[in-house]
Parts: structure tokens; sequence; C-alpha cells
């Protein structure tokens, strides 16, 4: 799916220049292999950007004028302005830049094609497409019936795009975790593209689910009450920035992705400890054919849902094989669109307690099911590293 676009990459840091992500379903795969490498995160400074001094020299080999910058030069796209490898990676904090209006008003998603009805049927297990599920309206306020759930935001090319995240837990940091998991495509673009900018984390976005006649001129704690969380360092799989694409690609099976946050203003507090709840990760999940049912939430911002509020997805999984050198893919029936990429899939963990197995990646052109990576050792390899650089 587009989260309204697919990305996949192994590590930002510091969220300014070149963030790139949307999310949503989309349709299509993705791929690829690559070793990870880091950024370092930007401490506070002056006008309303936190971005250190040794990172200016960064910005300049970029052609990237932060006295511009400042004035508003991050509107402004080129294609030689995306910063593609990982340790490219730039995102330092502009304070206020996602006000209310502008939030409400991001609706592209990142978005690859649809994908072929019977894509890799002759390559792998590949169970019959499932029937439709209704998304379900999230029961308001969302922090009392999804506290861990919220939108990503960032700029592109095209303009303004959301996706779907989840708060989950850091064994590095037990009760004060900084860690969002989303899609790869809503932070890279893939091959042939690079690091969306300007990304960031709003947990329980319009937690009061009102409708976007009413969310115009709101105040920022409204559709803010927890705040606006900047990636300070973020990581996808090196198959995503290999072979993620339009259509998803062969990264598709490998579109996730971490982010490390941090509040745009401090009160001291961990991100787990402001909204009071994380999620597990469990990668070690059973089969497919032994999910007795998957939850999948998001904020679905293309037609006929407009971004604004919460919905979930309930459904025993299937199996959707892309390509046979590819791991089988979780598919459920959901009606949910573009905007959701990224939303979290929660299901009984190996314990029998509620953890995050998935991620919203790919789904048709017209709306009817979404599929979702089975994390396995890539993903565990990216978490591993995120939580490791922050202890």
């Amino acid at each position: 799916m587009r989260p309204n676009r697919p990305v996949t990459a192994i590590l930002c840091a510091a969220a300014l220049v070149l963030t790139a992500a949307a999310c949503g379903p989309g349709d299509g795969e993705a791929g690829g292999d690559a070793k990870p490498t880091v950024a370092a995160s930007l401490p506070s400074g002056a006008d309303g950007i936190k971005i250190p001094d040794q990172l200016k020299d960064r910005l300049k080999q970029h052609g990237i004028d932060l006295e511009k910058w400042k004035g508003g030069a991050w509107k402004n796209w080129k294609q030689e302005d995306w910063l593609r490898e990982a340790g490219d990676y730039i995102n330092p904090i502009i304070e206020d830049l996602w006000d209310p209006d502008r939030m409400r008003e991001a609706d592209k998603t990142p978005q690859p094609p649809a994908v072929d009805p019977d894509a890799g049927k002759d390559q792998g297990v590949t169970d019959p497409t499932p029937a439709p599920v209704q998304a379900k309206a999230v029961n308001a306020p969302y922090h009392a019936s999804v506290p861990v759930s919220g939108k990503v935001f960032f700029d592109g090319p095209e303009g303004s795009m959301v996706c779907s995240a989840t708060v989950v837990k850091d064994p590095a940091h037990p009760g004060k975790s900084n860690m969002v998991w989303t899609a790869g495509h809503c932070v890279h673009a893939g091959k042939s593209g690079g690091w969306y900018r300007n990304i960031a984390f709003v947990p329980s976005y319009n937690n009061a689910g009102k409708p976007a006649a009413q969310l115009k001129g709101a105040p920022r704690e409204q559709v803010a009450p927890y705040g606006v969380w900047w990636s300070d360092w973020a990581q996808t799989s090196d198959q995503w920035i290999a072979n993620g694409g339009p259509t998803g690609g062969a990264g598709a099976p490998y579109d996730f992705a971490v982010l490390h946050v941090t509040p745009e203003k401090s009160t001291g507090k961990s991100l787990e400890e402001t909204v009071g709840a994380a999620l597990p990760v469990e990668f070690n999940a059973p089969a497919v054919t032994k999910v007795a049912g998957i939850t999948a939430t998001g904020y679905p911002a293309a037609a006929p849902f407009d971004g604004q509020k919460a919905f979930q997805c309930t459904d025993k999984p299937g199996r959707l094989t892309l390509a046979a050198s590819t791991p089988v893919m979780y598919r459920i029936g959901c009606t949910m669109t573009g905007g959701s990429s990224g939303g979290g899939w929660v299901a009984a963990g190996s314990d029998g307690k509620p953890a995050l197995v998935s991620n919203t990646s790919i789904g048709p052109a017209k709306a009817g099911w979404l599929a979702g990576p089975r994390l396995g050792p890539e993903a565990k390899g990216i978490f591993d590293a995120v939580s490791a650089k922050f202890k």
C-alpha cells in the first residue's frame, strides 16, 4: 500500500533534511540486502531548528544552506536532493513545523501500484484472496483504546505525507522506550529514491476522533495531546533500500522500519512514559496457519477515508508469497487504504500476550485486503541495532 509512499531504509538519524515515507496500503513487493550504517542524532540549537555544529559541514556537502533551510528551503525538492544512503540521513527538529492545520492537510500516502492478484501463486505458498473485512472506527478516546498507535508525518517530493505507527518496548530501557515501529516505505522511497524529510510521530493523533471539519484551527493539544516526537534515528532493511519500489518490489517482505524519537518539547519523560504503554515485538511469531487472528490498526487517508480517524480490521491471516526466494507474508481481509501503511498488526505472542507481529505494507489497487511482513532475523537485527544505539 502506499503510505500516503513506500520506502525502506537501514538507518536514519536526526529528523530533518531528507526523510521520506508515507504510510498506507499499496500494491507490490519489496526487497534487498545491505549492511546498516548509522548517523548521529541532533541536539538542540537556535531558531527553532535543532542541529549540531558538527552536522553543518555535512549539510554543505549536500548543497544544503542552513540559513535558507531555516527560511523554508526544506519545502523545495529537487531530484538531486534525495539523500539515499543510511549514513546520509539528517532529520533535525523544526519546531512547530507540524502545526495542527499542516497535520490535518497532510493527505498524501506513499503507495505502490496494485499487486497482481495472482502474484506468487506459482512461486510459493499463497492462500486464496481473503474476503474483505470492513474497517471499524476505533472507539475514542484513542488513548484509552489503542494508546500505542499514532500517525507518522513526513515530507516528500510530492508534498506532505502520512503513515501509521506503533510505540514498541525497548529492552535497553525498560518502561522508558523511545522506539516506534512503522513501514520501511514510510521513511525511505526505496530503489529509485532516498530518505524522506521532517519525519515525526504523533501518538493518539486526534485523540477524540473528531471529524476533519472540526479540526480546522484546532489547538495543538487537541490533535497532538501527547506531543510531537521527531525521528532522531531511523533504520530500515537493506532489502527495501535496494529493491523497494512503486509496486513494493522484492522488498515488500522486508518493508519495516524502526524509529528512535525525541520530543519536540521535552518534559523529561520518554515516549512510553508519556503515553503509558508500549508493545513488545514478537520475532518468533507462530506460522501464519497457527495464528488465530490479527488486528491491524491505522489512520487510512485515501478515499473513502480522510486520514483523521483511526480504524481497525481483525481477521485470521492467510499466506501471500511474492517470490520463491522471499519470506511468506501475512495477509488479512481489510478495507483500510493508503495512510494505514506502517500501522501495527497485533496478535498473541509466544507467551500468549498481545505483541506486534507485523505492520501494514501492501494491498490491492482497490481496497479489500492488506499484507504485512512476518518479522524474522532481518527485522530483529534492525530492532536490536536501534536499541543498542541509544543504550
